[in-house]
């Protein structure tokens, strides 16, 4: 059985290309529900004019893909509401990128 702690480390190999930074410190992973046949991920991108967000999309199946079995169904939701925003990003990414 997945954990989300597991879920969340794969998802930390997911680069946003403009930003430099996973998707995770930067706050885009809004929620990971793990049952025995799927896998569930809630992410958004820091605007929905986002120009990688269909490969950022593709980068975070195929993330999931290498660490699911093969029986279980991913299931990768983008949403918008709340919005991204700046505090939504780690102590990490926010020291990496200069605002703290």
């Amino acid at each position: 059985m997945l954990t989300e702690k597991e879920v969340r480390t794969v998802l930390r190999g997911v680069i946003d290309p403009e930003i430099g930074m996973n998707i995770v410190d930067l706050g885009l992973v809004y929620g990971v529900e793990i049952s025995d046949n799927r896998l569930h991920v809630d992410l958004t991108m820091t605007t929905p004019a986002c120009p990688m967000g269909e490969m950022i999309l593709d980068d975070v199946h195929e993330a999931l893909a290498a660490l699911a079995p093969t029986d279980v169904e991913i299931d990768i939701n983008l949403v918008w509401d709340p919005p991204w925003s700046p505090d939504k990003m780690s102590e990490h990414a926010r020291k990496h990128l200069g605002w703290s």
